[in-house]
């Protein structure tokens, strides 16, 4: 503060001084945000610590669930809990308005689930150079290194799952494989597809490779912005294009019940196998229902609370969270493959969210 402002404050009579007192007291009060209660958490400066939370909708049920884990957190550390969203999935700018936003509020540490992964990266770097810790939440930035740390499921190793169980399901027969993927140049979309081909026994491969070890070969791929109806509308068009389709890899399980749609509308649903990854309540119940063989559940309650837990910790000793943090998937499927490690219908929705 200027010497100016101080000067001018001395000379106030005592009312005015209360009056301005009171005015920066509702000000500072007035910052949104949703407290975690109790005697609350302080950093070195005797505040309650704020914690940013970004993630890319408030609609989409794993967001909503990373929502959840973040204010149980907050409540249990006595943080302050600050919470925003895009408009949609890749709203970068609404996302870089809510970044600087809750610097400007004070938020010792940000999590996010950015949704460009490269375009969050410059404002990023704006709140890491203003001492505010970064987390980045299921969707690495591009590059990792941009933010603090990564609190995520391995998105590659969720991929490799359920290659792993197609190959061994299928045990050899010619693939006639469907991809129906996020979109370009979304690290989760490449690292859960890149997964699924090197988990059918292809080694490491290219975003949209469409040549695979025989007797293997991707005959179709579409992107689907992990969205229901999109989904439906790639299948309908892969199944044009190559009607012998037996298996179908999809980004996220709406992805995969868009793809059933269309398969049973085809009347092709009992004769093509259908693996995907999220581990949502619905797509749990759809793996129970025969529609999708087998999913990767990822865990989003455990990743937003313990990248709370890591700006708690932070704010009460500077220690800073580094590197990746792996917050486990599992194969969830009703009918087991040899070979193939899995948890049943029954251990999925115990975990599932949505």
């Amino acid at each position: 503060m200027s010497q100016r402002i101080r000067s001018s404050r001395r000379a106030l009579p005592g009312w005015r001084c209360a009056a301005a007192f009171i005015a920066v007291a509702l000000l500072v009060a007035g910052c949104g945000g949703s407290s975690g209660g109790g005697t609350g958490t302080t950093s070195g400066g005797g505040k309650q610590v704020a914690v940013g939370l970004i993630t890319k909708t408030d609609t989409n049920p794993f967001f909503v669930k990373m929502k959840e884990g973040a204010q149980k957190a907050a409540k249990a550390n006595g943080a302050k809990l600050l919470t925003a969203a895009g408009k949609f999935d890749g709203d970068n700018a609404g996302q870089v308005t809510a970044l600087e936003n809750m610097v400007a509020a004070g938020a010792k540490g940000i999590l996010i689930t950015p949704s460009d992964t490269k375009a969050i990266v410059p404002s990023i770097a704006k709140a890491r150079a203003k001492g505010v810790l970064v987390i980045a939440l299921d969707t690495p930035t591009d590059p990792q290194s941009a933010v603090d740390a990564l609190f995520a499921t391995n998105n590659f190793k969720a991929g490799v799952l359920i290659g792993q169980y197609t190959k061994a399901v299928e045990a050899g027969k010619p693939l006639k494989i469907a991809t129906l993927d996020l979109a370009p140049g979304i690290s989760v979309g490449i690292l859960r597809h890149n997964g699924f081909i090197s988990g059918l026994g292809a080694g490491t491969a290219d975003e949209k490779t469409t040549s695979l070890v025989n007797p293997a070969s991707v005959v179709c791929s579409n992107d689907t912005q992990g969205d229901q109806a999109k989904g439906q509308t790639a299948m309908e068009n892969c199944l044009k294009k190559a009607p012998d389709i037996n298996v179908v890899y999809t980004i996220n399980e709406p992805a995969a019940l868009g793809a059933y749609t269309a398969l049973k509308a085809a009347g092709k649903d009992k004769d093509v196998l259908i693996v995907s990854v999220d581990g949502g309540c619905t797509g749990v119940k759809a793996v129970q229902d025969g529609k999708i063989a087998a999913t990767s559940q990822q865990y989003p309650l455990k990743m937003a609370s313990q990248g709370v837990d890591a700006v708690v910790k932070f704010a009460k000793d500077g220690t800073k969270a580094s590197g990746y943090t792996d917050t486990g998937v599992t194969l969830i499927t009703a009918k087991p493959a040899s070979g193939v490690d899995s948890k049943d219908v029954a251990f999925g929705l115990a975990n599932c969210w949505g």
